[in-house]
């Protein structure tokens, strides 16, 4: 086999499902033999950021990595933002990129695509990526993929490997398959599970607050079945919404400090046995704590390590940590899955929409005819899915990027057959909407909900004097029929109701609903977010 048969093989065997990307000149011969081979399903889209976007969002649903292919320079470098999403957010992207060849590097002239010097690309994503290898060099080439994919998953974060176009077809050895294991020390790790049943035992309200590390690593049934045999009441972070879904557990809600139900910040905020199991420490899951939380009186377990209080056990695998515990602790009487209060019953008058509305037709809608699995971009609409049916969901909740729910909403299908619910809002939709062109192409039907209100609403949030802010009122459901889908306009709740039950019967194309708001108007979700944020910036 030559190179680039055996990287795909690798892929394959590490149990990659699909390929997005984009080809060009340096990467052509790489997607010549993506597209004859056929070993993985190659999704080919319109922008590289959306490339990006969709790969993270189909290697959060896999809990394993998925591919973003393209090609050296103008491609892999107008990437770099959705990656740089990805590594933040913990999402295992594999990056592929085309790269020059020994005979491009040799004529003496500089190489189009080139920015700064040849080399420039890959030291840009060594800030974006945990492993970087360039394959010009077959005879190590098995070792460097082994490596690079191994360090994807352990990691989960992205890695990127650069292909030069004159070794695509040079003869390669297979890949190893490495054991997906990363080093623990077991009397550290006995020590350390002893001590956290120790602590919780001793509070008088413990509570265990799960992030997006136990999706990464796919341990929700674990610590489904964890949380049960602590006897403790879970909560999410803002960034973790959607995690647990239909699990039986005593899932409380998310945790939004004075942006979310006050009982829930109670809870967590007086607990005396906070134990947070996955869970980033940003701005956006804490910074707008009604009361800081003492990060000294509480367990954490997140990038492979766990503190308690002053006291910290290095190199302790989430997933050992969870099976070390779950090994300790006695079995519970199973529960039932979590329900929650969500706004229902939208009154079906004439009146103007509110984000409200929105969350609770989506809610009767789900009841109607089942939930579906929801990619909302940043913005609004995200604050809104709060109040949604709790169901799984993918957004960019710490890195807050816009233009992710388009692309990712196509991932998501991509990766699991399911029809989602995208959330966007008007100014996202207008960065990266146009990939809904590509829907026809691969059988893709999400319906897609277009926050309209002419501007960015989330900026104005913070600034409103800002005339910036201001954008045009676009024709989106106009522009969804263009694109190969339906679009709907509507401006009242009536409406929107019956434009829902149009989507849900339709399953033939991508529905998009282009929902009329007031400028101005926020959900009460983000409103308490935005004060609370400024808050604690303000001082």
């Amino acid at each position: 086999m030559n190179l680039a048969q055996q990287l795909l093989t690798a892929l394959k065997a590490y149990g990659i499902k699909e390929i997005f990307g984009i080809p060009g000149d340096f990467a052509l011969p790489l997607f010549k033999v993506i597209e004859e081979t056929q070993t993985l399903p190659l999704y080919t889209l319109s922008h590289e950021p959306a490339v990006g976007f969709a790969a993270d969002a189909a290697a959060r649903f896999h809990t394993r990595p998925s591919v973003a292919a393209v090609t050296y320079g103008a491609g892999a470098l107008n990437m770099v933002n959705p990656i740089a999403a990805a590594y933040a957010e913990k999402s295992p992207v594999i990056v592929i990129s085309g790269g020059p060849g020994q005979a491009d590097k040799s004529t003496g002239l500089l190489v189009h695509h080139q920015a700064k010097q040849l080399h420039s690309q890959v030291q840009v994503y060594k800030e974006v990526t945990c492993d970087q290898v360039v394959l010009d060099d077959t005879a190590q080439a098995p070792a460097q993929i082994a490596r690079a994919l191994k360090n994807c998953i352990i990691e989960s974060r992205p890695v990127y490997i650069e292909v030069p176009r004159d070794q695509v077809f040079e003869p390669c050895d297979p890949v190893p398959v490495l054991p997906l294991t990363s080093d623990c020390d077991t009397d550290a790790l006995d020590a350390c599970t002893d001590e956290i049943i120790e602590a919780l035992g001793q509070a008088a309200s413990p509570v265990l607050m799960v992030g997006v590390e136990i999706r990464r690593y796919g341990l929700e049934q674990e610590v489904a079945l964890l949380s049960r045999k602590l006897g403790i009441p879970v909560v999410t972070t803002f960034m973790g919404k959607g995690l647990l879904a239909g699990q039986p557990v005593d899932l409380r809600g998310t945790y939004m400090g004075v942006a979310g139900e006050q009982s829930l910040t109670q809870l967590v905020e007086r607990s005396d046995g906070l134990f947070l199991l996955g869970v980033l420490l940003s701005d956006t899951n804490f910074g707008i704590s009604e009361k800081k939380i003492d990060l000294r009186k509480t367990v954490l377990a997140c990038d492979g390590s766990v503190s308690l209080g002053f006291h910290v056990y290095p190199s302790i695998p989430l997933q050992e940590l969870v099976r070390a515990l779950n090994d300790k602790l006695p079995e519970r009487p199973q529960l039932e899955a979590a329900r929650f209060e969500h706004p229902r019953g939208l009154a079906l008058t004439d009146e103007p929409i509110t984000p409200t509305d929105i969350a609770t037709a989506v809610n009767d809608m789900f009841h109607r005819y089942g939930a579906l699995p929801i990619a909302s971009d940043m913005g609004d609409c995200l604050f809104t899915a709060m109040d949604m049916e709790y169901t799984e969901l993918v957004a960019p909740g710490y890195y807050a990027t816009m233009g992710y729910g388009v692309p990712s909403g196509l991932g998501v299908q991509a990766a699991t057959g399911r029809r989602p619910l995208i959330l966007v809002g008007d100014g996202a939709f207008q960065m990266t909407g146009m990939e809904l062109l590509n829907c026809r192409r691969y059988g893709w039907n999400p319906i897609v909900l277009v926050f309209n209100n002419s501007s960015w609403e989330m900026l104005r949030a913070f600034q409103p004097e800002s005339e910036f802010n201001d954008l045009d009122r676009l024709d989106f459901a106009a522009l969804a029929d263009a694109l190969g889908g339906l679009g709907q306009a509507v401006n009242t709740k009536r409406e929107l109701h019956a434009a829902l039950d149009r989507a849900c019967a339709d399953e033939t194309c991508f529905q998009l609903i282009d929902i009329s708001l007031a400028r101005g108007l926020m959900s009460n979700t983000l409103s308490r977010f935005v004060a609370g944020f400024k808050q604690m910036r303000d001082g």
